[in-house]
């Protein structure tokens, strides 16, 4: 008999996370049509149906991670259970599954044709936590096995979910092993929130509604949000965007972009939504209620715009200036959604209500007792977004709308460094705007860290302090309670050189991943996927320092490495059509090889300060220096046709 495990999971009886009402329909993209890999019952909603249970084992009602049912095993060995499928075509998979336990010993195994082809050994963790077996490869006829194998206690499980293994597989190798470690286990993660385009599932899945309202197809997609929600929030998949960019999801990426940027409508005043199901075009319900009744925040809008273009400079997919509700999304978002929203202040900043997400919030920083009308996260993206207006703008070939948009960036930022953020640093800075006309310092989370993170705050004595102020702050009794708010940290000291500073909080993230999150529903912190996604993107734009533009051909790099980290590799990176290895060691050699593509690529190779000489596989070349955002680097420029390696040093 299953012991009745008296309040040992009982913060959990309320969960959901998403289960498909339908058999899960599940291979790589390619092959769904042809031969679909489909895991009967996922859910178990339909007790035993699709599965094998040994003894000491079933179906119960009591403690479900989503829906109304679960698996259990009880303590003892030899309790087992599994499905066995029959792979109908070749492919790459990731295998999921929620699962507690009272103790240690369990597995979650998958076998292929009788051979373990990877397993994970469960922990004690009374609480829901999701375990992966990444990359198993199928060939058609393969006898696939999904089992749960009983230990020393207790197992509990729910929720099996199938993704296709991400298109890119990049390997990290490091002198510093937390780094490989880092992102081997961030790229994994990230991957296994993947949806599988045609996948049937449940609409509007929230901690309140935790069957849905209706099924449908879901199209390219991944988790970005809470993981007891059928859907993706924009805010989130903006900060995530460039980790799954990274491993090759540029289709989930641009139908997520086309999904919100569809919903900046005129009855919406051009707010993009908050949040879609994974269908790509259903809003999620509990965030949208009707066109003047639904969450929406400044930042957002002008976030979305900016990663397109990042997007774009990643894979160098000409839809990005091409397609019509993409465009007009980057026109709409840079001048009538400012227009519109810039009463209460008239100076061409877009503001919020102060009336709380429901009606606009002028920043991302929820907690709503300000009453803001205009924050240093929403002039910060906005300034953001003029830039990459302009730089779409000119790809497109519009060049007297780049030049206009350049001009605005421009104006943009004199405005904030001039007037709108004071004359304070460190604490005195201005960060945000009351709708009563109030300036605010001192600590704003997100209003605060957002604008050194995206370069509004002029380089210099001022922009240093305040990111001190922020590492205090954050290190002290103003640290966000939430791990996602805390992986923005990475970024806005990167941005700003600042390595050793980024490290540390890539550090702290990963080294959360297990603690609980504090929304009980969500697991512990690994389980947020904004986590893993960050720190795959981290990784490479951060610490790595690159910047792709696949449009153009072109590739610069700039080490980043903490100071105590020798050296640093990354292989098979994706950009464009073509794949790239590079490595660093310290701050002052790197290494680029163009492994394969379809065209040679222009690598900038940047180093900070000024050199006297840099070599170019061991011959001098001329230094060059350019000023980027304040800093001064030394850079030369090298042509690398497909096939090809080069070296870049500079003598001190």
């Amino acid at each position: 008999m299953r012991p009745t495990r008296p309040g040992r999971l009982s913060r959990m009886v309320a969960l959901s996370v998403l289960t498909p009402l339908t058999p899960l329909v599940m291979s790589s993209p390619a092959e769904a049509a042809s031969a679909p890999l489909t895991v009967t019952n996922p859910g178990f909603e339909q007790e035993q149906s699709g599965w094998t249970f040994s003894s000491g084992t079933g179906v119960a009602t009591n403690l479900p991670h989503s829906g109304k049912k679960l698996i259990y095993l009880d303590a003892g060995a030899g309790r087992q259970i599994s499905q066995t499928i029959t792979a109908g075509a070749k492919g790459t998979y990731d295998f999921s599954a929620w699962i507690a336990t009272g103790g240690p010993g369990g597995k979650f195994t998958i076998r292929v044709n009788g051979t373990t082809a990877g397993s994970v050994d469960l922990p004690s963790r009374s609480g829901y936590a999701r375990y992966t077996v990444s990359r198993v490869p199928l060939k058609s006829g393969d006898e696939l096995q999904i089992a749960f194998e009983s230990g020393t206690s207790w197992v509990n499980a729910d929720d099996v979910m199938v993704s296709p293994a991400a298109p890119a597989d990049p390997v990290v190798t490091s002198s510093d092993p937390k780094i490989v470690e880092m992102f081997g286990w961030a790229k994994r993660k990230a991957n296994s929130w993947v949806q599988l385009p045609g996948t049937e599932g449940p609409l509007n899945v929230d901690e309140r509604n935790t069957s849905g309202t209706a099924t449908s197809a879901y199209g390219p997609s991944y988790w970005a949000g809470y993981a007891h929600r059928s859907g993706y929030y924009s805010r989130d998949m903006a900060h995530q965007l460039t980790g799954a960019a990274v491993l090759g999801l540029n289709a989930e990426n641009k139908n997520m972009l086309k999904a919100f940027a569809a919903s900046s409508t005129a009855k919406h005043k051009y707010f993009p939504v908050w949040a879609m199901n994974f269908d790509n075009k259903t809003y999620l319900s509990i965030d949208y209620h009707d066109p003047s009744d639904f969450v929406r925040e400044v930042p957002a809008g002008f976030e979305l715009v900016e990663k397109a273009n990042q997007a774009y400079r990643w894979t160098g997919d000409s839809a990005y200036v091409r397609d019509t509700t993409l465009w007009n999304f980057y026109r709409h978002t840079t001048d009538q959604f400012v227009r519109l929203h810039d009463g209460d202040k008239p100076n061409g900043i877009a503001e919020g209500t102060g009336k709380g997400i429901f009606a606009g919030a002028a920043s991302y920083n929820e907690g709503g007792e300000e009453h803001l009308t205009e924050a240093g996260d929403a002039i910060g993206s906005q300034y953001q977004a003029y830039l990459a207006m302009a730089a779409l703008a000119k790809n497109r070939g519009e060049k007297i709308l780049a030049r206009t948009f350049t001009r605005k960036a421009a104006e943009l930022k004199c405005y904030f460094n001039s007037t709108w953020s004071g004359t304070g640093s460190d604490a005195d800075m201005v960060r945000a705007y009351t709708t009563d006309g109030k300036a605010l310092t001192g600590w704003g989370k997100e209003n605060s860290w957002f604008m050194p993170m995206k370069k509004i705050i002029e380089p210099g004595p001022r922009n240093d302090a305040y990111l001190d102020f922020i590492d205090q702050q954050a290190s002290g009794s103003g640290k966000p309670s939430n791990i996602e708010a805390i992986s923005y940290l990475p970024d806005t000291y990167f941005a700003n050189n600042r390595n050793d500073t980024a490290w540390k909080w890539m550090q702290y993230v990963y080294d959360q991943r297990n603690t609980q999150h504090p929304v009980a529903k969500q697991g512990p912190n690994g389980d947020y996927p904004e986590v893993s996604y960050t720190l795959v993107g981290q990784t490479v734009e951060g610490l790595m320092g690159i910047e792709p533009d696949a449009p153009d051909h072109t590739l610069s790099t700039q080490s980043r490495l903490p100071s105590a980290t020798r050296w640093i590799q990354i292989k098979d990176l994706k950009v464009g059509d073509s794949t790239f290895t590079l490595r660093h060691d310290g701050a002052t050699k790197s290494t680029l090889t163009h492994s394969a593509g379809a065209h040679p690529y222009k690598w900038e190779a940047r180093f900070v300060g000024t050199h006297k000489s840099v070599e170019v596989d061991n011959l001098s070349r001329k230094a060059r220096t350019k000023r980027v955002n304040g800093v001064t680097y030394t850079y030369v420029t090298v042509t690398l046709p497909p096939g090809s390696s080069a070296t870049v040093d500079v003598t001190q």
